[in-house]
């Protein structure tokens, strides 16, 4: 009864935000000649959020603020000790917390929250926001996998929670310049599509530091760290940044940047589920002839082939390639050997393939997009070099807050670039990316006793119903295993 009294206060709350803004259209003296211009009053106000206060996480809950629009009631982090402690200096109204699950508790006025922890913590943090009718802004990838990425997407929908993933290249007004140049069909047909990077640029590819409780630092909740992840003793070079190359916490360079590179092509070229998944790692030998096995991390490198039925912007299958580790693709004729393809010294790109020519971008978190068309009777269009952003990140987290307070299917929400109706999808893609890798890495003792790498071919595979067809064993990382009191 305590929860369900908590979570109609709440509701009564927000509802009164509405009204209370309905109800301003009949005063006489207008707001701003009260307050001020730019003046928010309070009952206007949305009470927001950190999970995560830290890194990603100041500059998420800070640009969530508006400027102090917002008020931030509230910041959750395992370690205030570190860069957590400049949203504690930022907001010092808001109360701290160690456990977002006490947190969302004890804050029932809550209207939205930003998620900026780990991977690994992404899906049950913004399923008990969700829960409780509670908006979430969530940071890339949305989800540690696949399962959790459809289950959240559908649970948005039914809540009738406004979303957006923390990919904020998505709200770049210079993505249009490539998705008028893919509408106006000046490529002819696109049939393949080449993404790299040169992460992982954190340690990877190696055995998991063994744990050293002596080392842990006083502030540092490690339990809480953990969330869903199975128990370890405190394991240093994780926290803060490093838990990136293991999968019990990270989603290695596919997780950290897929979603600033593949959304590109995803987004522009109208993709849904691939059809099918092939991959090759690069292998590390530190004794001859016997390659290191560490299936729990994410490997140095790789290399995954995924195929896409035609859509309309397509009017082909469309095969896209990954590459990470620094491997870039070969360079196509059309581009000349001078230019960079993609960004800066080519260490990130996009290259988008037709029969007339190519288009060829940088990532597109918050580095210039850079895009560039190449067409073969050698027509060239180039975007600038650098870009002058009228607000943080495109105002990615401001057109979510404004959309939040404008309400589920509003055309504040439906504007938005990453609501998990579009975010999902593009996720399960960057994750099934995952799938493939972890499957290479699946071996077994045959009846001659030698070890069989089993799951080193073409995985099939039925999107709509989230399963591998032609190796059930793969189908293990569709989803993921749970601790007690974090299962999503």
């Amino acid at each position: 009864m305590k929860n369900d009294k908590k979570k109609s206060t709440s509701i009564s709350r927000k509802s009164f935000i509405k009204k209370s803004a309905l109800a301003s259209s009949f005063f006489f003296v207008p707001r701003h000649v009260l307050g001020g211009i730019g003046y928010t009053a309070p009952s206007d106000q949305l009470n927001i959020a950190a999970i995560g206060s830290g890194g990603k996480g100041f500059s998420d809950i800070r640009n969530a603020s508006v400027n102090g629009r917002e008020r931030v009631a509230a910041l959750c982090d395992v370690d205030f000790s570190g860069s957590a402690q400049r949203a504690v200096e930022a907001f010092p109204n808001a109360k701290k917390y160690s456990d977002y699950r006490v947190m969302l508790d004890e804050e029932p006025d809550l209207d939205a929250v930003t998620i900026s922890t780990p991977d690994h913590n992404h899906g049950p943090a913004a399923k008990n926001a969700m829960e409780r009718g509670i908006h979430v802004y969530v940071q890339k990838p949305m989800t540690h996998n696949i399962r959790e990425a459809r289950l959240l997407t559908e649970m948005a929908r039914e809540q009738k929670i406004v979303t957006q993933m923390g990919n904020q290249g998505a709200s770049n007004p210079l993505l249009n310049m490539v998705q008028d140049w893919i509408d106006s069909g000046v490529l002819g047909r696109i049939s393949e599509v080449k993404v790299w990077t040169n992460r992982p640029v954190w340690p990877q590819g190696f055995a998991m530091p063994e744990p050293d409780p002596s080392q842990k630092p006083d502030a540092l909740d490690w339990d809480l760290w953990l969330g869903p992840a199975e128990y370890r003793p405190y394991t240093p070079n994780l926290h803060p940044f490093n838990w990136r190359g293991w999968w019990d916490f990270g989603t290695g360079a596919l997780g950290d940047v897929g979603c600033h590179l593949i959304d590109i092509p995803y987004r522009t070229l109208g993709l849904t589920y691939p059809t099918d998944a092939e991959c090759s790692v690069g292998t590390i030998y530190t004794q001859m002839w016997t390659p290191d096995y560490h299936p729990e991390g994410c490997p140095a490198s790789s290399f995954i082939t995924m195929h896409y039925e035609a859509t309309d912007k397509t009017k082909s299958r469309v095969k896209m390639t990954w590459s990470d580790g620094g491997i870039k693709p070969s360079r196509p004729e059309i581009i000349p050997p001078d230019h960079d393809m993609g960004g800066p010294e080519s260490a990130n790109g996009v290259l988008i393939i037709g029969e007339n020519g190519v288009i060829s971008t940088n990532i597109n978190d918050s580095s210039p997009i850079m895009p560039k068309l190449y067409l073969n009777d050698g027509t060239t269009e180039f975007g600038p070099e650098t870009e002058e952003n009228e607000e943080p990140e495109y105002g990615h987290h401001r057109k979510w807050i404004d959309a939040c307070k404008a309400g589920f299917d509003s055309a504040e929400h439906r504007a938005l670039t990453s609501s998990f109706d579009y975010a999902g999808p593009m996720t399960e893609t960057v994750l099934m990316g995952n799938l493939a890798i972890r499957s290479y890495l699946l071996r077994r003792e045959n009846s001659e006793g030698q070890l069989e790498y089993y799951g080193r071919k073409k995985l099939l595979w039925d999107g709509e119903n989230m399963e591998i067809t032609n190796l059930q064993e793969a189908n293990q990382f569709v989803g993921r295993t749970y601790r007690d009191g974090w299962v999503v």
